[in-house]
């Protein structure tokens, strides 16, 4: 079955808006913060504030977004934001 050149870019222009759409809308999912009494939290000790020494979630290799903000997504607890300064025993150093 050949594919015309105007069905192509229909779907490569479609692909392209999904692509898009779907960044934006995994965002839009990680705008809560994280509730240290959460179940998952509360399992790995998860804490606003660091008592570890050099250990922080803003230099955790699971930190997700961009550097320098407050509230950051992270892989370990999809949907909710952590505390940069926060802490939990998922924490692993960022490589480099």
């Amino acid at each position: 079955m050949t594919t015309s050149r105007r069905r192509f870019l229909k779907l490569s222009a479609g692909g392209v808006v999904g692509l898009s759409m779907g960044g934006i809308s995994l965002k839009a999912f990680a705008n809560e913060q994280l509730d240290p009494e959460n179940p998952q939290a509360k399992a790995l000790q998860y804490v606003h504030k660091s008592a570890k020494e050099g250990q922080n979630c803003a230099n955790c290799a699971l930190i997700q977004g961009a550097d320098g903000e407050a509230w950051r997504p992270c892989a370990i607890f999809p949907g909710k934001l952590v505390a940069s300064e926060g802490w939990c025993a998922a924490w692993a150093k960022k490589p480099g």
